[in-house]
């Protein structure tokens, strides 16, 4: 299995994550961070940690993701945030769906902070709809199929998690392992919980109607304050 981290930034949240996966992972475990251009001490940090980083040419996600994808060895690829712990035993878990022939796959969410409506958004993330998937639910999926599917679209700013399940849902069964990793409400916390989790509606209906990724960035930036 090769895990792949995208990062910017992430100097606050890399070691943690990095050294609760030195506990739960064997030992053939491949670690990738595939860094976008960091300007802090993520990739020091990461190195500190005994871990490869991938230094990327192009920013974004979907960029980073390929080339941690291209530069890895195992038959599973799995697609984790900087800023989210996956169960103690997702490695077991994940080989395990592999073999009974899913195809891809990912968990459901638990954020780390107690707000009543997190704590309702998460719980939506068990049913099997794209309309509710999120990158923070981390991507587990056979490289064959990663293959077969393209990778992800580099040309998406945004929602590049959600439009690669449509297509590997094509190639493979696709599911929702019922586990939960648990990811950083950090944003939530600076922006506001109704305005940030309203903003992903409503750029999630935009895309829908076929807004172009530029505007979709615009408004996204424009409903985090950035």
């Amino acid at each position: 299995m090769s895990i792949i981290i995208p990062t910017y930034n992430e100097e606050a949240a890399i070691r943690p994550l990095l050294q609760y996966l030195q506990q739960h992972t064997s030992p053939g475990t491949e670690i990738i961070v595939a860094d976008g251009g960091s300007q802090d001490a993520t990739c020091a940090i990461v190195k500190q940690e005994g871990r490869q980083v991938l230094r990327c040419q192009q920013k974004g996600r979907g960029p980073q993701m390929n080339a941690g994808a291209a530069a890895s060895t195992g038959d599973i690829l799995y697609f984790l945030h900087a800023d989210t712990f996956p169960p103690a035993a997702f490695e077991a878990q994940i080989k395990k769906a592999v073999q009974q022939g899913i195809g891809s796959g990912c968990y459901r969410l638990r954020f780390d902070f107690p707000h009543w409506f997190l704590r309702l958004n998460a719980w939506f993330t068990r049913f099997d709809v794209d309309a509710i998937r999120f990158g923070d639910q981390s991507l587990f999926v056979r490289r064959n199929i990663f293959s077969k599917a393209g990778g992800f679209n580099e040309q998406l700013l945004l929602l590049e998690d959600q439009e690669v399940i449509g297509r590997l849902r094509k190639i493979a069964p696709f599911t929702v392992l019922p586990r939960q990793v648990v990811t950083s409400a950090r944003k939530y916390k600076e922006v506001g919980v109704y305005r940030l989790q309203g903003g992903y509606f409503l750029v999630y209906g935009l895309y829908r109607m076929g807004v172009s990724q530029e505007w979709l960035v615009r408004v996204y930036k424009w409903l985090v304050r950035q």
